[in-house]
C-alpha cells in the first residue's frame, strides 16, 4: 500500500507476449521500431525491457529529454527523435548518439554547421498528413543533398500514415512516399519505414520499405481482435470514505447530482490531476467485479461512485479494468485509447507484476 492507494498495476509478460506476438506474425521486416513516447505510452521505462526482449530493436521518442531518459539506461539500443530537436539541443542529441529527424529544407539549414561523420538522421516525408515531413520533390532533393555534403549518416526516411482503416487514403500516402523516393538516390539508406501499428497489421509490406514502428499495439489495442493482444494494466484506487446521502441532498462542486432517494456514495481518492477528467462522469467503474457509475462533478483527487451495501471503505475500485474498458470510456468520453493512457498522470503510481 502507498501513502495514496492510488497505482497503476502494470503487467511486463503481457507486453512481451503482445510484441512477440506481433513480430512473428508480421516477420517480414527488418527493423522494428517500438514507439516509445509518453513515457512508453505511460507504462514507464521499466517496459523497455519487455519489448526489446520481444525483439525491438529500435526505439522512438517523440522529444529529445525522452531519448535522454532512456540512453542513461540503454547505452546502445539506437533511438530516433521523431520531433524537431531545438538547434540549441542538437549538440547534446548528438553526443548521446540521438538520430534526428530531419523535417524541412529549413530545418536541415538550420543546424547544417552541427553536421558529421557522427550524426545519424532520418528524412520525415509529408505523404499528406500534414503535420512534419517534406512534400515536393524539389525540397527533398536538396535536402538530400545539404545532407550527403555535411556527411551525415541519412540512415533512414519514413513517413506516417494518418487514417489507416481507409484503404484509399493509405495506398495514396505509399504511393506518395514511393514517388519521393524514387527522386533520390535512396540504395544507401538503410532503414525504410511508413507503416504503423494499424498499417502494419492491414497491408502488406510494400518491397521498398524493410522498417514498421510499432506504438500502442505492444499494449494490447488493435482493430484486429484476432490477434489475441492482452491488456497490460489496470488503473485501481481505493475507497477512503463512503457516505449516506437523504433524498434532496447534493453532492460535489456546483451540486450537479442531488439524490432522488437514500444514496450511498463512496469517495475514491483518484480525479482529473491523475488523468480522469470530468466528462468521465456518469460512466462505469468496478468494485469486486461489479460495475458502478461514476456521479457528481470529479473533483482534482477525488471522484464519487453510487454504490450498494455490499461495497465497503478500503474496497478498491478498477478505474480502467482492462482494454476493452478503456475502449469503452474512450467511447464515452469522445476519445481515443491512446489518449486515455498517457493522460494517466506522473504522480499515480505504478507497480509491476509479473506474475
Amino acid at each position: 500500500m502507498f501513502e495514496r492507494n492510488t497505482y497503476m498495476e502494470i503487467y511486463p509478460k503481457n507486453i512481451f507476449e503482445n510484441t512477440k506476438k506481433v513480430l512473428q506474425k508480421y516477420a517480414d521486416y527488418e527493423y522494428y521500431i517500438g514507439v516509445v513516447k509518453a513515457d512508453f505510452y505511460a507504462h514507464k521505462l521499466e517496459s523497455a525491457k519487455s519489448i526489446l526482449d520481444a525483439g525491438i530493436n529500435y526505439l522512438a521518442t517523440a522529444t529529445l529529454d525522452e531519448a535522454l531518459e532512456i540512453r542513461e539506461v540503454y547505452p546502445e539500443i539506437p533511438i530516433l527523435c521523431l520531433g524537431v530537436v531545438p538547434k540549441d539541443f542538437v549538440k547534446k542529441a548528438i553526443e548521446k548518439h540521438i538520430t534526428l529527424t530531419i523535417t524541412s529544407l529549413n530545418y536541415a539549414n538550420e543546424i547544417k554547421d552541427l553536421l558529421n561523420e557522427n550524426v545519424k538522421v532520418h528524412i520525415k516525408l509529408n505523404t499528406g498528413m500534414n503535420r512534419l515531413g517534406i512534400k515536393k520533390k524539389e525540397e527533398l532533393i536538396e535536402v538530400f543533398q545539404l545532407l550527403t555534403n555535411s556527411k551525415a549518416e541519412i540512415e533512414g526516411i519514413y513517413s506516417h500514415i494518418y487514417e489507416a482503416l481507409n484503404p484509399q487514403t493509405t495506398k495514396a500516402q505509399f504511393e506518395k512516399y514511393k514517388e519521393l523516393l524514387d527522386a533520390i538516390d535512396s540504395s544507401n539508406i538503410k532503414i525504410k519505414h511508413l507503416a504503423a501499428s494499424e498499417t502494419v497489421i492491414h497491408y502488406p509490406k510494400p518491397e521498398y520499405l524493410n522498417g514498421c514502428r510499432l506504438g500502442i499495439i505492444m499494449y494490447g489495442f488493435a482493430s484486429d481482435d484476432s490477434l489475441g493482444l492482452k491488456s497490460t494494466f489496470k488503473l485501481k484506487s481505493e475507497i477512503i470514505q463512503i457516505n449516506e446521502l437523504e433524498e434532496g441532498e447534493t453532492l460535489g462542486y456546483d451540486a450537479t447530482f442531488t439524490a432522488t432517494k437514500p444514496t450511498r456514495v463512496a469517495v475514491v481518492a483518484i480525479g482529473y490531476a491523475d488523468g480522469i477528467i470530468r466528462k468521465n462522469k456518469g460512466r462505469k467503474v468496478y468494485i469486486n467485479d461489479k460495475p458502478y457509475s461514476i456521479i457528481g462533478n470529479i473533483c482534482m483527487d477525488m471522484l464519487f461512485v453510487e454504490v450498494d451495501e455490499t461495497v465497503k471503505v478500503h474496497d478498491m475500485v478498477e478505474i480502467y479494468r482492462d482494454n476493452s474498458h478503456v475502449e469503452e470510456v474512450a467511447a464515452y468520453i469522445g476519445s481515443i485509447p491512446h489518449e486515455i493512457l498517457v493522460s494517466i498522470d506522473k504522480r499515480v503510481k505504478r507497480v509491476y507484476k509479473n506474475d
